[in-house]
């Protein structure tokens, strides 16, 4: 298999635990506060990222005050924000329309770069962000529905909050943009995980899941977030992606929402619409053209994946 097929399937496996983590933040939904959740999750993740540090003898990062300010809004957006956002938006959202907004990433990114940095937008980039749009509202316009349907008032908040949390993830991507050091990519997960759990403590405290009986299903569910998504995901990224150029890197990103649907399907039992079908269609294409809108240059390490 040559170098370039393996980037290919070890990018699509990354993607495939990333949209396993809108079933996972289901079945985390159901039985645990969101901020005890997330901070578990970076509990769990910790020390095998401090661990990866040690055995890759990657260096410590050393930022300055302003670099040091803007990793812990990072922290706050992409690391705490993302998840609390999205577990609490699937406590009412099916799971197969969260995957779907989920995977609205890379145009609304884009979008946000557009809008912070005032840049002209190509053609491509245009057709992405309506395309992600029509994906969202395919699934989220008032229309006839069962309650708990994917078009239900509650789902429609669900969705709302699963937005919120691409947001966050898209400010991000924006903020690392804005460091005058860049950070290497396992070094920047340890902090932001590091960061995360600081960040998520006090809340969670707040919350005193303790006082109540912890269901199984939602710690498993977490243990599973915090190991496979979050660390393994972030080694078969970057080792797939280090093998592939920035904008076939960033293609495979479409494959968030299928595996979310296919995922919502056999492991949560939800029906699948028409509506989240072709929601995801739209979503498809939308990661399509924003791959072409790339630079030229850009390197495989640009492209980030969800947290």
């Amino acid at each position: 298999m040559s170098e370039r097929l393996k980037g290919m399937a070890l990018c699509a496996l990354a993607m495939v635990t990333v949209g396993s983590t809108v079933v996972a933040s289901k079945v985390i939904a159901g039985g645990l506060p969101p901020f005890t959740a997330t901070a578990l999750r970076f509990a769990m993740a910790l020390p095998v990222f401090l661990l990866l540090l040690r055995l890759t003898r990657t260096s410590w990062p050393r930022p300055d005050r302003r670099d040091l300010a803007l990793l812990l809004c990072q922290a706050g957006l992409g690391s705490v924000g993302y998840t609390v956002l999205l577990i609490l938006g699937v406590r009412w959202a099916p799971a197969a329309s969260a995957g779907v907004v989920a995977g609205t990433l890379p145009a609304v990114a884009a979008l946000v770069a557009v809008l912070a940095l005032r840049e002209r937008p190509g053609r491509y980039l245009v057709g992405s962000i309506l395309l992600a749009t029509a994906g969202v509202l395919a699934i989220s316009w008032p229309g006839e529905g069962a309650a708990g349907g994917s078009k239900s008032p509650a789902a429609m908040v669900g969705n709302l909050l699963v937005l919120g949390a691409v947001v966050c993830e898209a400010m991000f991507i924006l903020l690392n943009k804005r460091l005058r050091v860049p950070v290497r990519p396992l070094a920047l997960s340890t902090l932001m995980t590091a960061f995360g759990l600081l960040l998520s403590l006090i809340p969670a405290l707040f919350e005193r899941a303790w006082e109540q009986p912890l269901p199984t299903a939602a710690l498993v569910g977490v243990a599973y977030y915090a190991l496979v998504p979050t660390v393994l995901g972030f080694v078969l990224w970057f080792a797939g992606s280090a093998r592939l150029k920035g904008a076939e890197a960033a293609l495979f990103t479409a494959i968030l929402p299928v595996s979310a649907l296919i995922l919502a399907a056999l492991w949560l039992g939800e029906s699948i619409s028409m509506a989240q079908v072709g929601g995801a269609a739209c979503v498809l294409g939308a990661v399509a053209l924003a791959s072409l809108d790339g630079r030229p240059g850009a390197r495989p390490d640009e492209v980030t994946a969800p947290s």
